[in-house]
């Protein structure tokens, strides 16, 4: 079964075009993005080597980004006839509690809940209208949720200590981001190891931009650290993470602006940016962080609170995990980070490899040393291998 996997951002659109075969073998066939969509746009296509890309190209919108990846690849006959769509939606709220077959009910749904991931669910939204005006609502497509993954997570854990009546009349509990993420990472942990994922238990940090951690117990998650939207939790790009709820209202009366006002500053001005002032790239502040004192508070600011919830979510597991898991753009390539993450774990048998730390960038490694108690594992997360298994799943069923 070929399925295109669509990922749209608010001004991105990221694809791959996978087949899937019988026993859970998968191929990449194609991949490629459509990147500043609603401006001076570019994109790159790429399939096993034959590269197609466009450095400055205009891109209204979603339908027309859909429509340059179902054109180039129904240019290729080895590409096209597509059998399934799969989409990625950040929020599915309390509604989707695993991937579903799309049809104009669900669509419904997912509009309503762009009212509570404005930043996140329109792009989906958009792509998934765009995909069935090009391709016709006769074709399966499939949405999967950021979610789902969490939504197991006991009730201890997923409310907030509000009033429990308003908990339930606004659907206020802690949802939980990057499911796909941490679910890709578990199941491919357990695959390396050789045993079933409802064998595994661990910590999953995936650290990019957006960051988050989980705690999974046999295979489930049981906590995560974003909440009612991907602003909880850790230091993130430009996103504050933790923080008192009343700094909010406290901001808005000192700077004389409305509460909307900093929420937004909280999302996109904060985190290593806010700190540093430099970048809200890790890249850029660790070159920095010997010479610049704000790169270095940025750094150890993160660290410091990936460590906190990575010994947090190691009480919880109750000694059971076996395992420690870094992914995404900053776990998977920053040595240093994961170094700082991990210094002092050793009262918990956690005792990093410093030379395989140093050598496992970008690719899936152990970086534990062998007498560690609790393995550290790098993971290359690949979210829409999970989003090309469901949508096959769903469509296949």
């Amino acid at each position: 079964m070929k399925i295109l996997v669509l990922n749209c951002g608010s001004s991105t659109l990221k694809f791959q075009l996978i087949e899937t075969a019988d026993g859970g073998t998968e191929r990449k066939l194609a991949r490629g993005i459509v990147d500043r969509i609603g401006g001076p746009g570019s994109y790159r296509f790429d399939a096993n080597g034959d590269l197609f890309a466009q450095t400055t190209a205009s891109v209204a919108n979603h339908e027309e980004a859909v429509r340059l990846v179902i054109d180039w690849l129904n240019s290729k006959p080895e590409l096209k006839a597509i059998d399934a769509v799969g989409h990625r939606v950040v929020h599915g709220g309390d509604r989707f509690t695993q991937a579903t077959l799309i049809d104009d009910n669900v669509i419904g749904d997912l509009e309503a809940l762009c009212e509570i991931a404005p930043l996140h669910n329109p792009g989906a939204v958009s792509g998934i209208g765009a995909a069935r005006t090009i391709l016709g609502a006769t074709m399966p497509m499939v949405a999967a949720f950021d979610t789902s993954f969490h939504h197991r997570i006991p009730e201890h854990a997923a409310l907030y200590a509000i009033p429990y009546e308003l908990s339930r009349k606004h659907k206020i509990r802690r949802y939980g981001f990057h499911g796909l993420a941490h679910q890709y990472d578990i199941a491919r942990y357990a695959q390396l190891v050789g045993k079933t994922v409802d064998r595994i238990s661990a910590v999953t940090l995936h650290l990019g931009n957006g960051c988050s951690a989980t705690a999974i117990r046999n295979g489930q998650s049981i906590d995560t650290s974003m909440g009612f939207t991907p602003l909880e939790g850790l230091v993130m790009g430009t996103r504050s993470g933790d923080l008192d709820p009343a700094l909010v209202t406290y901001l808005a009366r000192k700077e004389n602006v409305e509460a909307a006002v900093i929420e937004s500053w909280l999302n996109k001005r904060s985190g290593l940016l806010g700190l540093s002032g430099l970048s809200n790239d890790m890249r850029e502040l660790t070159a920095a962080y010997a010479a610049n004192p704000r790169a270095r508070l940025a750094v150890d600011a993160f660290s410091y609170r990936a460590r906190k919830y990575l010994g947090g979510y190691l009480a919880v597991l109750d000694g059971a995990a076996e395992a420690v898991i870094f992914s995404g753009g900053i776990g998977e390539n920053s040595p240093l980070v994961r170094n700082k993450i991990l210094s002092g774990m050793e009262w918990c048998g956690l005792h990093l490899d410093d030379a395989a730390n140093e050598t496992v960038i970008g690719r899936d490694g152990i970086i534990s040393a062998g007498h560690s108690t609790i393995a550290v594992c790098v993971i290359h997360t690949d979210e829409e291998a999970i989003i090309a298994r469901e949508t096959a799943r769903i469509v296949g069923g």
